[in-house]
Formats: structure tokens, C-alpha cells, sequence
């Protein structure tokens, strides 16, 4: 009896310990996980107010936030970096509530469990908790203005700044830990003999999802920073970094993703790597020099074009290395793989060749533009929206292997020289590009009326493909696929005859027989799918092993 006494006392103090222990872990992230944020001796703006001049229109000094009839938002904010936060908040206050609301609905569908869901946000928490360090005053200080108009009803997450400043290190994080879902975004360039006029031609798409309603609220912002160059940026509400822009000096950015390995802590977020880029840059040497001296925890491409180089370069970086890769031609095109001597070989990127839609879609865009003689916006936005494989095959709309995979947040085309830059309009990229002249734009003294700001003269028409049976279809495969994603019954003949060429649409076929346990049917699904030209291993990979678990079922 004294000995299980004894043992008893044993085990209580060795839980006791653990419980200790535990709490202390939890004390600990919650500690090392808070984010204060920076130090502002002039907080006046916070008592700036904006003026309604017209349903939709407001200004404040001479910042100002629109609907532009094309649909898209357009902003143009100045002055001081806490200062344009503030301003940027207050007008786009209602958006900014909007977006981080999509955001977080996003993530309670992908991960349905709280337990998971408070999980997450201590993991993030610790995650991030050095990312205050990698991010430079000025960006700290502008993130802070903008997240005074952040709602107040996620702040069991964090609070309004620790937030918004973690919203920035999305994208890396995504793309990180979700390798298997790696944003398949694809852009170009053509200058020289390639292009028509021989001025530098620039597109792209970025195909970064986040559900349906994320890329429903684009807002193509101005922004006239106390210092550095005047930029424009593709963005949303709450969101300083840039994926796509140009400067007042003709150089343009885009980023890649490229194949990570799961990082152990936070660094420089990309997109305000490619904002101190943009805003601080005027050619492709003080791009290079930019990127050279910031830390990343993810691996990206930047395509960087200059119009006082006349031509543009990709700037390839991985946590640990940088290099340059210059084509020496009069094109470019970028995917998600490193093509320079020094990254190229890596062996992450070998896999990523390999295995995943990186090298068809940079085929797929070679093919193309060896058949463009001479390059023109038109002609590039007509790539972009391509959506066939390779040799003009039929490989199901919706194809990570496509050019168009009908995901993308937004579409856009840059003349550098000019300073003219084209932005997709809904749905995707097959709704009009619509054009802005940036020293046009940048030449306002505020607006004070609600007037169109962009050239309509120089619009690039909706695609026509709008207007078939074909696209009726598509709409009606992504219903199905929704239904299914969220556990709803469908038909799955009906499933497959909305995108018959589509792998993914036997493949979704036979998980609704499976659910309903009707393994044979199933299996003949898999096995068609199989007949289809599959985006990445990986997912081949899962579809044979799908077979095999049906098959194992009907023994």
C-alpha cells in the first residue's frame, strides 16, 4: 500500500510538472507572440475626417478613394507613412473591414475545427514573432496608420496592428506550408525587335486564391510617398505591400512564388520587399542592390523591368541566396522555377520542374510568343487569358497547366516607356483591361469631382469568350465544385459533362461515389481522369491512390 501511495504522489507531482510546463508554453507564445507597434510622436491624423462628395467618392486632403465604373476601386493617397496609413485606412475603411472578413471566413472553412483554428493562431503568432524586426520603420509605421480602421471583431486573433502587420507575411506563409497549392502565377516580357514599336512590353497574371470574394473588391492604388518615387500598385483593403506595380520612373515589379522548404521563423515579407523595390528603385542595379539586403523565409522570383534599361531581368531569392537571370534576349518569361546558373540547380527546384505545372506553363507561353512576330499589349493580353495546353490542346478550363486558370486575382500589362499599365477587369482576366496613364494621374491635384481617371481610348476589350456556352459551363463545373468541396451531393455525370477535358472533374466525380460508397463507379472516374493531362504529380499521384483504395473496397 505504501508503494502505490508513494507511486500515486509520483505521477501527481510528474503532471503537476507537465501542467506547469504547459502553461508556461502557452505564457510564453502569448508573450513572445504579442507585436507592439512603433513609436508615433504626430497622431493628429487620427482625427482627420473624410468627405462623402458623391455615393462612393471620398476625400480627405488631397487623398481620395473611388468605384470606377469599370468596377475597380482606385485610390491615391500622400504625405508621411503613418500619416498615408491613416488616410488609406479611413478611406477604405469599409473594404479594409470587408477583405480581412473573406479572409478569416477562408480559413474557418479550409480548417472548420476552433481547436485547430486557436491552434493556428498561437502557431502564427509565434511564427511572426520576429517579423517586426525584418520590416523597415517606414512600412511599420504605415501598416500601423491603416490598422485604426481595422474592425474590432477579430481581436481575439490579435490586435488591429498585429493583425494587419501578419496579413503581409500571408502570401509567404501559403505558399510555404502549402506547396501542393503553390500560387501558379506567370508573367513575360517582350522589348526590342520582339515588340512592335521596340518599346518594353510587360504582362502578367497573379493567380492567387483565396476564396471566391477575395479578388471581388481590387483596388488599384496611387500612392505619393513623403520620399522615394510616386507608384502604382494592384492591391486590397488593408494591404501596403505590392505584387504588381509600377514607378513614376518606368520600373515595373511582379512576383513569383517559387518551391519553399517550411521555414523556421519569419523574415522580410515578399510583397514589401517588391515595395521597397518599387518605391525606392529607378533601374535594375538599385532593384538588385534592394533585394540583396533583405531577408526573406521563402523562396520568389521578382521580375523587374526598367525603362531606363530597356529591357528587364528576373531577381531569383531564397532564404540564404540571391541571383540574377538575364536572358540576353529580347523577351523573358517567368513561372515558378529559378532559371538562373546559380539557383537553377537546386534541388528543390529540380523537383519543382519535375513535378509540378511550373515548366508546361513556361513551355506553353514559349510556344506562344515563337509564334508572336513582333509583341503588342493586345497581343499579350490575349496570352494571358489563354487557356489551352500545349499545341492549342483542350485540357479542361480551370488547368494549373493553362496560362489562364480562371483563379487569378487580377491581370496586368505594363508600358513601361510610357507609363501606361492595363488592369484586368472582372470576372478574372476576361473582362476589359482598363488603361491609366500615370503621369496623367499623378498630374491631378486631388479630385474633387467624381470623374473617370483612366483612358478609355486605349481599353483592351472584354474577352469574347464570355459570351459562349463554353464559359456558361465553366460557371457551372465551379458550382459543382463547390457543392462537393462542401460536402452537398451532386451528379456526377452532370460534374463531368460541365468540363469534360478537365481531369479534375472525374477526379471529383469519383470522391462523390466514394463518399457514397460506390467504389467500382468510382474507380472508373479515377481511371478517366488519369486519361487527362494532369497539372502536377503530385495530384496524379493522389488519383492513383484513390483507385487503389476503391479497389481494395470492392474486395
Amino acid at each position: 500500500m505504501p508503494d502505490k501511495r508513494k507511486w500515486k504522489r509520483r505521477a501527481r507531482r510528474v503532471f503537476g510538472v507537465f501542467i506547469l510546463l504547459l502553461l508556461a508554453g502557452i505564457i510564453y507564445i502569448l508573450v513572445v507572440s504579442k507585436t507592439s507597434p512603433p513609436e508615433i510622436a504626430d497622431r493628429s491624423s487620427l482625427n482627420w475626417q473624410r468627405t462623402e462628395n458623391a455615393p462612393g467618392f471620398y476625400s480627405l486632403k488631397n487623398s481620395w478613394f473611388r468605384k470606377s465604373q469599370s468596377g475597380l476601386y482606385e485610390l491615391y493617397v500622400e504625405g508621411k507613412p503613418y500619416e498615408r496609413g491613416v488616410v488609406n485606412g479611413k478611406l477604405t475603411k469599409e473594404l479594409l473591414q470587408k477583405q480581412e472578413e473573406y479572409f478569416n471566413d477562408q480559413i474557418e472553412k479550409m480548417i472548420p475545427s476552433k481547436f485547430y483554428l486557436h491552434f493556428l493562431k498561437y502557431f502564427v503568432g509565434w511564427f511572426n514573432r520576429d517579423l517586426a524586426k525584418y520590416v523597415i520603420p517606414e512600412y511599420k509605421a504605415e501598416i500601423y496608420g491603416v490598422s485604426a480602421s481595422a474592425s474590432d471583431k477579430y481581436d481575439y486573433i490579435g490586435s488591429n496592428y498585429q493583425r494587419i502587420l501578419n496579413y503581409h507575411a500571408a502570401h509567404d506563409i501559403g505558399h510555404a506550408l502549402q506547396n501542393l497549392a503553390l500560387v501558379g502565377c506567370t508573367s513575360f516580357g517582350t522589348w526590342g525587335g520582339k515588340s512592335a514599336d521596340s518599346n518594353m512590353i510587360i504582362g502578367r497574371n497573379f493567380d492567387f486564391y483565396v476564396g471566391e470574394h477575395f479578388s471581388e473588391n481590387k483596388i488599384v492604388a496611387f500612392e505619393n510617398p513623403s520620399e522615394g518615387h510616386k507608384f502604382m500598385s494592384v492591391t486590397w483593403g488593408g494591404f501596403i505591400g505590392v505584387v504588381s506595380g509600377m514607378n513614376d520612373k518606368g520600373l515595373t515589379v511582379t512576383i513569383n512564388a517559387a518551391k519553399s522548404s517550411i521555414p523556421t521563423g519569419s523574415a522580410t515579407p515578399v510583397s514589401l520587399v517588391a515595395r521597397e523595390i518599387l518605391q525606392y528603385a529607378e533601374n535594375i542595379p538599385e532593384a538588385i542592390a534592394i533585394a540583396h539586403k533583405r531577408k526573406m523565409f521563402v523562396s520568389e522570383s521578382f521580375l523587374v523591368g526598367s525603362a531606363e534599361d530597356g529591357k528587364a531581368v528576373i531577381i531569383e531569392k531564397t532564404p540564404d541566396s540571391m541571383a540574377v537571370y538575364d536572358p540576353n534576349k529580347n523577351y523573358i518569361i517567368c513561372a515558378n522555377h529559378f532559371q538562373s546558373n546559380g539557383l537553377e540547380d537546386l534541388k528543390s527546384n529540380q523537383v519543382q520542374i519535375r513535378e509540378s505545372a511550373s515548366e508546361y506553363r513556361y513551355q506553353r507561353l514559349q510556344e506562344l510568343l515563337d509564334s508572336t512576330k513582333r509583341n503588342t499589349v493586345q497581343r499579350t493580353v490575349a496570352i494571358l487569358r489563354d487557356r489551352d495546353g500545349m499545341h492549342n490542346e483542350d485540357i479542361g478550363l480551370g488547368n494549373e497547366k493553362a496560362i489562364n486558370q480562371f483563379i487569378a486575382h487580377h491581370s496586368i500589362v505594363f508600358e513601361p516607356k510610357k507609363r501606361l499599365v492595363w488592369v484586368s477587369t472582372a470576372p478574372w482576366q476576361l473582362g476589359k483591361y482598363v488603361c491609366y496613364d500615370l503621369n496623367k494621374v499623378f498630374s491631378l491635384a486631388g479630385l474633387k469631382t467624381n470623374k473617370e481617371i483612366s483612358d478609355s481610348s486605349l481599353d483592351v476589350p472584354a474577352d469574347p469568350f464570355l459570351q459562349t456556352k463554353q464559359y456558361q459551363d465553366l460557371l457551372r463545373f465551379r458550382k459543382y465544385k463547390e457543392a462537393v468541396v462542401d460536402g452537398l451531393m451532386v451528379d456526377p455525370d452532370s460534374l463531368v459533362a460541365s468540363n469534360p477535358e478537365f481531369y479534375q472533374a472525374y477526379e471529383l466525380a469519383g470522391n462523390e461515389l466514394f463518399k457514397r460508397k460506390e467504389y467500382r463507379r468510382a474507380a472508373v472516374y479515377y481511371r478517366q481522369a488519369l486519361t487527362k493531362v494532369i497539372a502536377t504529380k503530385g495530384e496524379e499521384n493522389s488519383i492513383r491512390n484513390r483507385i487503389k483504395k476503391a479497389e481494395e473496397e470492392t474486395n
